[in-house]
């Protein structure tokens, strides 16, 4: 067994830790949907990332007791969370309104997992607005999306074509993040789709930028694997009004994928022309 002071050692908790995981797992199972106040298992390793997550769940009312006894598999089923989801979203008159009530919203199971709601940033007049899939782990921690590395990546290319957080206004289909980061499921995404589609509609812009995949597929429709079909302005309606929307490759994949960086500028030239027009 290697010494847990030396470099690979350490290198194999960043990975764990860059990769989404925020807790350490002891040999004695641990019921994560009981009280906060439960006493834990001990652990044999700690670090600071994990000390920063057990002060935030202990400074949070305790969850528990809004759950039904049963746990969350107790949870409305998908199509009423999602009837319940629509009923909700429309009742909303702003987006303050939509923050609230998505802040005592119940029926996405992500909300048990998550530190916070992750709801949205920027100017909420902007002409443009850009949505991704859902928060991670840095989001989850700050409460805003785009906050990581992508998000650094993302503020690089908006300022690129001479936008900012101050000129557009930022989202995510999932307001949750994923346990681990994983991708949400498409229960999940179904659930939560109303409250992106009222934000949207609140929001009122005159450009939507569909960040990824999921994205693209979930707001626009489109099922084209996204390197065919970014990059082409579509129509989307906002319920008031027909807006014009365009899908290009999530900052993430541009993380792994840095060869396609000339793709996605050429896209952010095409917004760039469509603001400018």
């Amino acid at each position: 067994m290697m010494p847990f002071d030396t470099p690979s050692a350490r290198d194999l908790l960043d990975f764990y830790r860059d990769a989404g995981a925020d807790a350490l797992v002891g040999e004695e199972p641990i019921d994560r949907f009981a009280a906060v106040d439960a006493p834990t298992a001990p652990l044999a390793l700690r670090d600071p990332a994990q000390e920063r997550v057990q002060e935030r769940v202990q400074e949070r009312p305790p969850r528990a007791a809004a759950l039904p006894a049963a746990g969350p598999q107790a949870l409305a089923s998908p199509d009423a969370a999602a009837v319940s989801a629509r009923a909700a979203a429309k009742s909303a008159a702003s987006l303050e309104e939509l923050r609230a009530i998505l802040e005592t919203f119940e029926g996405c199971g992500l909300k048990a997992t998550a530190s916070r709601v992750v709801f949205g940033d920027g100017n909420p007049k902007a002409r443009v607005m850009l949505v991704g899939e859902a928060p991670g782990r840095d989001e989850d921690i700050e409460g805003l999306p785009f906050v990581g590395r992508s998000g650094k990546l993302l503020d690089l290319m908006l300022a690129a074509i001479g936008l900012d957080r101050s000129t557009v206004y930022i989202a995510n289909i999932v307001p949750w993040r994923p346990p681990g980061n994983r991708d949400p499921s498409p229960h999940e995404s179904a659930i939560c789709l109303p409250f992106i589609l009222r934000q949207i509609e609140l929001v009122d812009p005159d450009f939507l930028v569909c960040l990824g995949k999921p994205s693209m597929q979930t707001l626009l429709g489109i099922k084209e694997p996204i390197t065919k079909a970014r990059g082409r302005w579509v129509t989307f309606n906002t319920g008031q009004r027909d807006i014009r929307a365009i899908a290009t490759f999530h900052p993430a994949f541009l993380l792994r994928s840095p060869l396609q960086k000339r793709f996605a500028w050429r896209d952010l030239l095409a917004l760039k022309k469509a603001l400018a027009g």
